[in-house]
């Protein structure tokens, strides 16, 4: 049979076109990876199909206020110099139109809107009702506001007497005001424990809009520098804080350490090559298909999602262990044919088969996850799907073009091929202590049930402890909400959703009045709805009902009805006003809270959030029972929503995971057409995940969604083992060649994942503590569960069934 009948490169036409279509693949992989968003919240690990409450908590984590909301800190210097970096910061935040709110205490920019909102104060006001402008009404009202002369906001309202001596101005401003605001000084917040400027803004973008929410950060920290300039050491110095700093913090964490664990693991990783091939040459073509499983699960990813997490992007480093091993199988087996240039045929003869199969047991395992109902998980499984196959089909097409004769050189092949050899003679006898051993790991591990799996999704986070820390002072500071609950009304339009807000704070009305909650921010503090707005112009009497009640409510007060004209000429205006509309408040500082506690969702109709100020007889319950009978409004407690939600995705996972794992016995059933072979091949796989399991037992690790998937990667791995283990167990001899191949493989493997066990990215790390011993294991195991495989010289030479 000729090269060419054998399908192998016949000549330089055919190592061409294969090579051209390879570097076409890569190319384009490159390109779309060039043009890829890189993302990075954890709403990528939440279901597509969420319940109600869980819809809410999904859209409040993407795009809500609390997504979007970012805390500012200027510490040090005097209090002028923080001042003034505060206001400086302030105005050049506001200029940027990145941001829809910006508060720190300065009033200056408010002015217009000030204007504004006095002469829509009685479609605005909540005091504006038909009792008020009665006699009884009115007098009690101006006795009201006439007490607040001697007051410090004396100077605010006295030149507002004549025209609004109901305080409706003052009322609402007073609504606006956080009731958690921080104290006042030099005419900006200012910290009550610590020589601190505050501020708190709240980004246009959408939480989940990374590279904008970058932009935002980097124009603060611009507008600071500019504004700190010239101060000196003795510049306040700036923090900052909140969920998109640690977005995108996490993303150029993920980003980073997915570049330095592909650095550090190439450079181990072309050691021990180099050590075993001793061929720079080997070493290069080892390494495509690697760098083309990683391109091409990561552009399949990109082109599937529109996006990639950067979780996903990390998972990258692990291909580096497992697609590594094809090529090690290649060049190792490969070496050696009796005639120059027929190595590739005997590995595609004899030994491609069982790689191919290990390749189709790791897509069953991992085809599990692209039907998750989970995103993250899906784009796990099609990275690793689409890395496998594409590293597997660059060894069996373009490695036979390079290197026909695999990796000519010994290196320490030699000696790893008599350790291996050493193990195939002395594992076997160890074959009942180890069972034993694995029963007993799975003996503690049912034990220990439920508890063992208690990670939670705050567990895939790789924000420090001291960004945390950080942003619970800044958020202790300034009074912001801890967004631990939170209350948010639906409606098919904008109407719908401002009537069921009020409805919701005429009961939280209630809870503030007993103290359960020290106050609450609406939108209808500003955008009262059409209807509301209309009750209250009909609230307003006629110019000459009034006047007579003036005069009787102002009988023997220093306020005579004669003054009041200005008062009589305005109600009697406002009753003819057009009703204020979302529209009218755009542009101004109003229109700013408008849009961050109002929103249209994704999926059609219109929310609206209520932040609450919990007092401190806070309870939970009181609110639910509060809100109840409130079908368009919902209370959802993040923590709760969010431990449920794991749950279900951790059951999720189980379920994906155990599918797969049915999914690669029947293949390896229908492959082996042997119960005695099918249970040779599972035994050894099944007892790495239980000892892997026990081990994390006896070291009370909280298990996790990640760990999980790190189960399927050692039976990914460790299918390959069993499998050549098979493959030696039917010839009755291992050449030194295929047993210097897996030990060479396994040690790649264990090593690329230990240098992930050490990673600072939490969810990498679950990984890599998972698979590096639990792909020892299965090597270890694949050997002592072997039998009548006797180490020998010299290929094998029978192909496998």
């Amino acid at each position: 049979m000729s090269l060419a009948q054998a399908g192998g490169p016949p000549g330089w036409s055919r190592r061409i076109v294969v090579l051209l279509a390879w570097l076409l693949v890569v190319a384009l992989g490159a390109v779309v990876i060039a043009r890829t968003q890189i993302g990075a919240d954890l709403s990528a690990f939440l279901p597509k199909s969420p319940d109600l409450r869980q819809r809410v908590l999904i859209e409040q984590l993407q795009s809500g206020v609390a997504s979007r909301t970012l805390m500012l800190g200027f510490e040090g210097g005097s209090v002028e110099q923080r001042a003034e970096v505060s206001r400086a910061v302030g105005k050049a935040m506001r200029d940027s139109k990145l941001f829809d709110l910006v508060q720190n205490g300065d009033v200056s920019d408010w002015s217009e809107a000030g204007t504004w909102v006095f002469q829509h104060r009685y479609q605005l006001s909540s005091g504006v009702m038909p009792g008020q402008f009665t006699a009884e009404g009115l007098r009690e009202a101006i006795v009201d506001t006439l007490s607040m002369l001697g007051t410090p906001a004396g100077n605010a309202i006295k030149p507002l007497l004549d025209s609004d001596p109901t305080g409706e101005t003052q009322r609402i401003a007073m609504e606006l005001v956080p009731a958690s605001a921080p104290r006042s000084e030099a005419g900006v917040w200012m910290s009550r424990e610590a020589p601190r400027a505050l501020m708190i803004a709240t980004t246009r973008a959408a939480g989940g809009d990374l590279d904008a929410q970058a932009v935002a950060i980097a124009r603060v920290q611009a507008a600071y520098e500019a504004a700190a300039r010239g101060m000196g050491e003795a510049a306040p110095k700036l923090l900052l804080s909140g969920p998109p700093v640690f977005s995108v913090m996490s993303r150029e964490k993920i980003k980073t350490e997915a570049i330095h664990l592909a650095v550090v693991g190439g450079i181990v990783m072309s050691v021990l090559l180099l050590l075993a091939f001793a061929s720079p040459r080997a070493l290069v073509i080892a390494f495509l298909p690697v760098a083309t499983g990683v391109v091409v699960g990561t552009a399949s990813v990109s082109l599937v999602f529109g996006s990639v997490h950067g979780l996903t992007l990390g998972f990258g480093s692990t291909l580096i262990g497992e697609t590594v091993d094809y090529a090690i199988y290649y060049l190792i087996q490969a070496r050696g044919a009796a005639v120059a240039g027929t190595g590739w045929q005997r590995w595609r003869e004899v030994h491609w088969p069982t790689v191919r199969l290990g390749l189709l047991t790791s897509v069953c395992g991992f085809a599990a996850l692209v039907f998750s109902g989970f995103p993250g998980l899906a784009q796990l499984g099609v990275f690793s799907i689409a890395g496998l196959v594409s590293a597997a089909l660059a060894t069996r097409y373009v490695l036979p073009v390079l290197a026909p004769d695999g990796a000519t050189g010994m290196g320490m092949r030699r000696h790893m091929a008599r350790l291996a050899g050493l193990l195939v003679r002395g594992l076997p006898r160890l074959r009942w202590p180890l069972a034993a051993l694995g029963v007993a790991a799975l003996a503690l591990v049912l034990w220990q049930g439920g508890h063992l799996w208690r990670a939670d999704l705050s567990a895939m986070s790789p924000v420090p402890r001291s960004a945390q820390q950080l942003d619970e002072m800044l958020r202790k500071d300034i009074g912001a909400s801890d967004g631990g609950v939170l209350v948010v009304a639906f409606g098919d339009d904008e109407q719908a959703a401002l009537r069921h807000t009020e409805a919701a704070a005429a009961r939280l009305d209630a809870l503030v009045d007993k103290g359960e909650l020290s106050g609450y921010e609406a939108v209808t503090r500003v955008l009262p709805s059409v209807a509301a707005q209309t009750a209250r112009q009909a609230s307003l009497p006629d110019a000459d009902t009034l006047r007579a009640n003036l005069a009787e409510a102002t009988k023997g007060l220093p306020l005579p009805a004669s003054r009041l004209g200005p008062f009589v000429a305005d109600v009697e205006a406002a009753r003819k006003q057009a009703p204020v509309q979302r529209a009218d408040l755009m542009g101004g500082p109003l229109g700013s809270v408008v849009n961050t506690l109002m929103y249209e969702r994704p999926g059609g109709g219109w929310s609206t959030l209520v932040v609450l100020h919990p007092g401190p007889g806070f309870e939970q319950a009181r609110l639910e029972e509060a809100l109840a009978g409130l079908p368009e409004v919902q209370v959802v407690d993040v923590g709760r929503e969010l431990g449920g939600l794991y749950q279900r995705y951790l059951h999720e996972a189980f379920v994906q995971v155990l599918l797969g794992a049915l999914a690669v016995v029947l293949l390896l059933g229908v492959y082996l057409r042997s119960w005695r072979r099918l249970l040779a091949v599972c035994q050894p796989l099944l007892f790495a995940v239980v000892l892997t399991l026990g081990g994390m037992a006896l070291a009370q690790a909280a298990l996790g969604i990640l760990h999980l998937v790190g189960l399927l990667l050692i039976v990914a791995v460790g299918s390959n083992y069993a499998l050549f283990f098979d493959q030696l167990r039917t010839t009755g001899r291992a050449d030194e060649d295929t047993l210097a191949s897996l030990m060479l493989a396994n040690l790649t493997t264990v090593v690329s994942f230990g240098l992930i066990a050490i990673s600072d990215i939490p969810a990498l790390s679950s990984i890599g503590r998972v698979v590096a011993p639990g792909a020892l294991l299965a090597l270890l195991l694949s050997a002592a569960f072997a039998r009548n495989v006797a180490p020998g010289k010299g290929p094998s030479p029978q192909r496998p069934r």
